[in-house]
């Protein structure tokens, strides 16, 4: 089972969602308080498991309803992920990836671990 971990940060509070093997699959915003964090990580766990995927490095892709994650490539060239919430804000943020199926594969886990995953505060 997954675990988000809340932390403070020198400019807030922000959370990791991590996977069983301790790997973080996802990352917020830093947030002002930790209710507003709080708040964040409920929203990853409600919208991540039916969010649509929607891969925006492919020509004529088809853009899908919030919430969703958006598949974009970075500046260095990496596949990265954000997930959206049913308004359109960001609600959490992916690392790079070199393939298109290994970010796929972190979407994945972000599916299935976000649900029902152990909220931890440091």
């Amino acid at each position: 089972m997954g675990k988000f971990v809340i932390r403070n940060t020198n400019t807030g509070v922000k959370f990791d969602l991590k996977a069983t093997n301790g790997q973080v699959i996802a990352t917020s915003e830093v947030y002002n308080s930790l209710a507003a964090c709080k708040n964040g990580v409920a929203s990853v766990m409600k919208n991540a498991p039916a969010a649509a995927v929607e891969n925006q490095t492919v020509e004529g892709y088809a853009t899908e309803k919030n919430p969703k994650f958006q598949i974009y490539k970075d500046k260095a060239g990496e596949y990265r992920f954000r997930l959206t919430a049913s308004n359109g804000q960001i609600i959490a943020v992916g690392e790079g990836y070199k393939t298109l199926a290994n970010c796929e594969n972190g979407i994945a886990s972000v599916k299935k671990n976000a649900p029902d995953a152990e909220i931890v505060e440091e």
